[in-house]
């Protein structure tokens, strides 16, 4: 496997400088390189700390989505035909294989031998077509043309069923042929939901997009949180009353984990200050910066670095380890709350975040980030890209500062 070996001191990095954040998208492209393309078309998704393959079968639609994005991003900023060679095999198998034809919806879990395939859970997840309007939306900003029709067919599946109207919101999920709904509704879906229709609209200037994003993000960070402190809970009955109860026997679920989420507040701030740049109103910053300030005291980790992953309504941590993806999110929102209010603690939280990172998270002998720590920063696990993870949180995080520093020039 390649090596990418780099210095893990920090005392010298600039990094916020778009030649560091540029590098940085790079390093992290060059451990997937060897071994991403699969036979099948798309991507393989189990990814080893040393960036070999572990699981050549399973491909998650999450994964297929954000590996589209990830290198749609990389073909704009880098040029390189490679990656625009993969967004057009993302696509393909997108279409090939996670779309049922008959539904419109898009199978959760397949799995791949050679050209073959299964279908193993064919949910419809509101999360999933999340990410396949964001891969839609990058594709076509890619020059993908006919993305811009599967854009819209992706958002008219989503009004067709997802589309709550009493609520403003997204429900979560579906069965395979749409005939069932469950009663579980969960921010999560919507938060992301609220960025793939950023992108879209930054992709094709259709304000209905906008217009939708910023009906999800007012719903959610207003109107819910006003049902929990305040603070963004993540689970929700059918009605939208907050379920205080719902995985608190599964507080580590991987999309669905009890407690409050400080990831999930500073990305939600990182999207209304990517709101207010179409669409400047001042509820959008405020509530940008109280998500933020709410957040980052309770769970920094004072003793060992790093942001938590979960606290309790009582503000006690419920989940110390340490996720990738946390982190990058919060580096990202503290950037876009430094440009928009010149505060310059936000700065300071900015360089502290990275520090860490720089020094636990970010692999310098192979490349990417690790996906999980322990609360002292101790690895947990050998398998450094699962399903669900493909660097779209660390790239994203990146470009995310470079754009909030072109905006602000």
């Amino acid at each position: 496997m390649t090596s990418v070996t780099t210095d893990k001191t920090s005392d010298d990095i600039a990094f916020s400088s778009p030649e560091f954040l540029s590098q940085h998208i790079k390093s992290i492209l060059a451990f997937y390189e060897p071994n991403v393309d699969a036979l099948s078309g798309g991507f393989h998704q189990n990814f080893s700390d040393d960036g070999s393959v572990y699981d050549e079968k399973t491909r998650h639609l999450v994964s297929s989505t954000r590996f589209i994005f990830n290198y749609a991003r990389a073909y704009l900023k880098f040029g390189d035909t490679r990656y625009l060679n993969r967004v057009e095999s993302g696509i393909k198998f997108l279409r090939d294989y996670h779309l049922n034809p008959e539904t419109q919806g898009y199978a959760w879990v397949i799995n791949v031998e050679g050209v073959d395939y299964s279908v193993s859970d064919a949910t419809n997840h509101c999360y999933g077509l999340a990410f396949v309007m964001l891969a839609y939306s990058w594709a076509y900003r890619a020059g993908i043309s006919e993305a811009k029709t599967y854009l819209d067919e992706t958002f008219t599946l989503m009004d067709r069923h997802f589309w709550d109207e009493k609520y403003g919101l997204y429900k979560d999920e579906f069965n395979a042929d749409f005939s069932e709904c469950s009663s579980y509704r969960g921010q999560n879906a919507n938060m992301h939901s609220c960025e793939a229709l950023i992108a879209a609209y930054e992709a094709t200037q259709d304000v209905r997009f906008l217009d939708r994003a910023l009906l999800l993000a007012e719903n959610i960070t207003l109107r819910q949180a006003a049902k929990a402190d305040n603070w963004i809970w993540e689970h929700y009955t059918a009605s939208w009353e907050v379920d205080w109860e719902y995985n608190k026997d599964d507080p580590k679920n991987l999309f669905r984990p009890w407690g409050f989420q400080p990831g999930h507040h500073t990305e939600w701030s990182k999207l209304l200050l990517q709101l207010n740049q179409y669409r400047p109103l001042p509820w959008l910053v405020e509530r940008a910066q109280s998500l933020f300030d709410s957040v980052i005291d309770i769970s920094w980790d004072s003793k060992n670095g790093g942001i938590a992953y979960g606290f309790a309504p009582d503000s006690s941590i419920c989940d110390n380890e340490k996720y990738f993806w946390v982190q990058a999110e919060s580096f990202a929102c503290a950037a876009r709350l430094a440009i928009v209010t010149e505060d310059a603690k936000y700065w300071q939280w900015y360089n502290r975040i990275w520090q860490y990172a720089w020094a636990h998270f970010v692999d310098h002998t192979y490349g990417a980030w690790f996906r999980i720590l322990a609360p002292d920063n101790g690895k947990l696990e050998t398998t450094k890209s699962p399903v669900g993870k493909t660097d779209y949180h660390t790239m994203g995080a990146c470009y995310d500062v470079m754009d909030a520093l072109a905006f602000k020039s």
